[in-house]
């Protein structure tokens, strides 16, 4: 198999982010004296955008629009204030990133992240990376598993989508991926299950972060 470029998603996949999102989300729960969630099970709560991740965690009585989108909004002052706390890459990534930059691998970044905070977060944890495209959720950009953004994106980095591996961890990314017809890759590392993104359209599961040299040949 040859690819020309990779795009990757962010939270779960790059960095690990699950410590900052769960305690900033913990901290809207408890302040509206909601039941909070224990750091792990937010693994199945996150990936699909902050709307949904805050009407996931509240309890099912308080998920009406005005509610949620309420705590949207305490969600993003939260979050804004410890963003940084405990979130990193994880093991390997950094390593993988510099090898594909080495062999000028075009490398760009789609998150469900609002765009914002996608952007804060490239800049402050993978500074170093000459990423081509970073873009997170926003007015004219629509969340996974809308392929636009990533179609947008193989578009400037002037490549065909079936030249582009898409790595992700869950079944959001690889739903996008087949979506805009690019190699659907899972990060096992990540928050879901083999079998979640399996079921969802991946091609293939990397264990470690420099599994994807083998792919891209």
């Amino acid at each position: 198999m040859q690819f020309r470029a990779v795009l990757f998603d962010l939270d779960g996949t790059l960095l690990d982010t699950l410590e900052d999102l769960a305690d900033s989300m913990n901290v809207v729960l408890a302040r509206r004296g909601h039941p909070e969630h224990p750091v792990d099970e937010y693994r199945f709560f996150v990936g699909q955008g902050i709307s949904e991740m805050c009407r996931v965690t509240l309890p099912e009585t308080q998920r009406d629009e005005a509610t949620v989108a309420a705590a949207v909004e305490e969600m993003r002052t939260e979050y804004g204030r410890r963003w940084a706390d405990k979130t990193g890459p994880y093991p390997g990534v950094p390593e993988l990133l510099e090898r594909l930059v080495a062999h000028e691998v075009p490398l760009a970044v789609f998150s469900n992240k609002p765009h914002d905070f996608t952007v804060m977060t490239v800049e402050r944890f993978l500074a170093e990376v000459p990423f081509r495209q970073v873009l997170g959720v926003g007015d004219d950009v629509p969340g996974k598993p809308d392929p636009t953004a990533p179609l947008r994106i193989a578009d400037e980095l002037g490549v065909q989508p079936a030249e582009v591996c898409y790595l992700g961890d869950t079944a959001n990314d690889m739903r996008t991926a087949v979506a805009a017809g690019m190699f659907p890759v899972g990060a096992r590392w990540g928050f879901r299950p083999d079998e979640e993104l399996l079921a969802s359209g991946a091609r293939w599961l990397l264990t470690r972060p420099e599994e994807l040299l083998g792919i891209l040949g």
